[in-house]
């Protein structure tokens, strides 16, 4: 399958790249937005294109042509202003919707955040992140695409544990970024968790049996 990773420069997208690019069965290629980005990359043999969330669609889905998949790992960052939450998180992402059913990538995975589909969870410190995410992901589950999106709990940096809980079976709590990474990577090619929003933590589970007991 040929996978194309939106925010590949970040630290869930860089691992995911990382883990898709070692999979004998995926071809993965990385958006970037520079051009010392794209050269990192490719020094590992890795293909890259570069692109902007914040270009047009025509230019998304011509970065996109020819892909089988499209896995949206980007953020505008916790550093950001709101002004970047709504051009990134929210206008970036449903362009990048768009930007696929205009290239004829039938598969889309959003990675997305625990709780966003129930208003009563959200954050006052952070809200607008939050409705940034529920109105992408209601994009997401309106298009034509076979599309799925993830919702992690809250990210740490600790070493990945292999080990999830899906869906009914997640309550909120923490998952690693790695962990986040390789789940993405599972998922893209899960015919089960298609037209599903799926909430996952770290839990006792590898990655197949905590999604075919939880959703």
């Amino acid at each position: 399958m040929k996978v194309f990773v939106i925010g590949a420069n970040g630290q869930v997208g860089h691992e995911l790249v990382n883990t898709l690019h070692k999979n004998e069965h995926h071809e993965v290629t990385a958006m970037v937005r520079k051009e010392e980005q794209q050269k990192e990359l490719e020094d590992k043999g890795i293909t890259s294109v570069i692109a902007d969330l914040e270009g047009s669609v025509d230019e998304l889905a011509e970065a996109m042509k020819g892909q089988d998949a499209v896995i949206f790992a980007a953020g505008s960052g916790g550093g950001t202003g709101q002004d970047m939450t709504l051009l990134i998180d929210l206008d970036g992402a449903v362009k990048t919707v768009e930007a696929a059913e205009q290239a004829g990538v039938q598969r889309y995975v959003m990675l997305s955040a625990f709780g966003v589909g129930d208003r009563s969870t959200w954050s006052d410190e952070i809200k607008p992140y939050y409705v940034a995410k529920y109105y992408a992901d209601h994009h997401v589950e309106e298009s034509s695409l076979d599309w799925t999106i993830l919702r992690p709990g809250a990210l740490t940096d600790d070493a990945a544990t292999g080990k999830y809980a899906a869906g009914k079976d997640a309550e909120a709590g923490e998952i690693t970024r790695n962990d986040v990474a390789h789940a993405l990577a599972h998922i893209v090619d899960d015919s089960s968790t298609s037209k599903k929003a799926i909430e996952l933590v770290n839990g006792k589970h590898p990655i197949e049996a905590a999604l075919k007991s939880g959703i």
